[in-house]
C-alpha cells in the first residue's frame, strides 16, 4: 500500500481539469437513503467511513479531539440524512464537509500548533528529508519549514489543500464537501500550492515522486 501524500506533495498538485465528472447516484447514497426508513441502515456507512474521516481529523488536530469530532460528524450526518442530495455530491464528501465544519472551531489552535512546531529544532538524526510528511501529517509531524509554510496560507486555501492531501478526496469532492464551485476549488488550490512552495525556497522535495 503507498504511504499517504503529504503536503509537500500537494503543493505541486496539477491544475484543474476544466470540467469536473459528473456526481454519480452510487451505493453509498442509496443506502443513506434508505437508512430514513430503515434507521440501522447507517451502520454501513459508519462501518465503511468512520475510520477514514477519524484518520483525516486526528492528522489536523490529534487522536484526542478526532474521537470527538469524529462522533459528532456521524450523529450529524444520521440526524440530517433524510436532508442529502444524492445530485450535489457523494455520501464520502458530505462526511468529509460536515468534518471540516466542526474543525473550523479549532482553525485557531490549528495554525498556533503549526507555528509552535515551526520554531523546534530538528533532530540530530535528521536524513534532509524533514519537508515531506509521508504518514503523521500533524503540527507534531510536520518540519519546521513545513510547518511554517502552512500557518501561511489562507484558512479556506488551507482547507482545500488538506482535503485533497490528506483526505485524499477529488477536486470535485472537495467542491461537493465544501459547497463551492468546481472552479473555486482550482484556484483556492493554486493559492494554496503558492503559499506552500514560496515558503519552501521554491523547491520541490517530492519531485520524484509519484503523484497518486
Amino acid at each position: 500500500m503507498p504511504a499517504p501524500p503529504d503536503l509537500a506533495l500537494a503543493a505541486v498538485l496539477p491544475l484543474c481539469d476544466s470540467a469536473p465528472p459528473a456526481p454519480a447516484v452510487d451505493e453509498d447514497a442509496r443506502i443513506l437513503l434508505a437508512s430514513v426508513r430503515e434507521p440501522d441502515r447507517f451502520t454501513v456507512i459508519f462501518d465503511r467511513y468512520f475510520g477514514q474521516v477519524h484518520s483525516y481529523v486526528a492528522r489536523r488536530l490529534g487522536t484526542d479531539i478526532a474521537d470527538d469530532l469524529s462522533s459528532e460528524t456521524f450523529l450529524i450526518a444520521f440526524r440530517q440524512r433524510a436532508k442529502f442530495d444524492s445530485r450535489s455530491g457523494v455520501v464520502r464528501a458530505w462526511l468529509y464537509g460536515i468534518a471540516t465544519n466542526l474543525i473550523r472551531r479549532y482553525r485557531r489552535d490549528e495554525v498556533r500548533a503549526w507555528r509552535a512546531a515551526a520554531k523546534l529544532p530538528l533532530p540530530a538524526e535528521s536524513t534532509g528529508d524533514e519537508d515531506r510528511i509521508a504518514a503523521q501529517v500533524t503540527a507534531q509531524g510536520a518540519s519546521g519549514q513545513l510547518a511554517a509554510a502552512l500557518a501561511k496560507v489562507n484558512a479556506k486555501d488551507r482547507e482545500v489543500l488538506m482535503l485533497v492531501a490528506l483526505g485524499e478526496l477529488t477536486y470535485d469532492e472537495v467542491a461537493a464537501a465544501l459547497g463551492i464551485a468546481y472552479g473555486t476549488v482550482c484556484s483556492r488550490l493554486s493559492r494554496a500550492r503558492r503559499v506552500v512552495r514560496e515558503n519552501l525556497g521554491h523547491t520541490d522535495p517530492t519531485a520524484e515522486q509519484k503523484v497518486f
